[in-house]
């Protein structure tokens, strides 16, 4: 069972870990993950480096096994993953245990950049979960957008660095079309819970989302779950494990109605 929690150095990811972490202004991807990368050959994963970076190879050089997929910064999501998820395979049949992935984040020039990272981050910790693959996330916070930054945390499990204080909400997955919510969903983040469920139910007509470690959802953040489930035709949302206050609420703001696409399981 996938939990959440905050590392104190990546020493401590473990097998199916999405991580965010906040690097350090004067941070070099390569030379602040040497031990995450030279961990690889120590369990047996092969080292998969997401590009484009400014890694210094002359000075850190990487391990044998590793693979470098240096894409250009505006290249296609599905592309990249689909190379990963190539890599997976290969690494499966060359007899490794897993694949440490390691990636800087880049912000994109797009108006809907924010809603593209985030869509991507959760596709991410879909695969981290399902392949059981070790992904990190290095974010530069100088670099980004706060609300951005805020976004992109909310789709990892983990979060390590300089700023890891724990996000508002965390949507992490559970694997077969199934979702953890945990944190606080109010008005401050409803809009980031309302994009994080529509990329949820872009490629599927149903998903379960488990509020077993959810505190609380205020209107805005049941309205911005609803909505979400209308977004696109024949979406269906099945809410479990929210506890007692969660589910009277929800009864009482009239959610419990015939045509509602969310269903909040007793």
């Amino acid at each position: 069972m996938r939990a959440a929690r905050t590392l104190a150095t990546l020493d401590e990811v473990e097998l199916g870990d999405h991580v965010c972490w906040f690097m350090q202004p004067s941070a070099t991807l390569l030379t602040d993950a040497r031990a995450y990368v030279a961990d690889g050959a120590l369990y047996g994963d092969k080292v998969l480096v997401i590009g484009p970076t400014d890694m210094p190879r002359t000075i850190e050089p990487l391990p044998s096994a590793a693979v470098v997929l240096d894409f250009p910064t505006a290249a296609d999501p599905e592309s990249i993953l689909a190379a990963v998820r190539r890599e997976v395979r290969t690494a499966t049949s060359q007899g490794f245990r897993s694949v440490r992935v390691l990636t800087e984040r880049v912000p994109a020039s797009a108006p809907d950049g924010a809603d593209d990272l985030l869509a991507q981050e959760l596709r991410l910790d879909e695969f981290a979960a399902e392949s059981g693959a070790m992904v990190v996330c290095a974010f530069r916070p100088s670099l980004w957008d706060a609300s951005t930054l805020k976004r992109a945390a909310s789709a990892h499990p983990h979060e390590m660095g300089t700023r890891a204080g724990r996000p508002t909400f965390r949507m992490f997955s559970t694997g077969a079309d199934g979702w953890s919510v945990d944190g606080v969903i109010d008005s401050d983040c409803a809009a980031t819970f309302n994009a994080a469920v529509r990329a949820a139910v872009r490629d599927t007509p149903k998903i379960r989302l488990r509020f077993d470690t959810l505190e609380m959802i205020d209107a805005a953040g049941m309205h911005a779950l609803v909505d979400a489930a209308r977004h696109l035709p024949d979406r269906r949302i099945l809410v479990e494990g929210a506890n007692e206050t969660v589910r009277l609420c929800w009864e009482l703001a009239g959610y419990v109605a015939p045509g509602v696409p969310v269903v909040m399981a007793a």
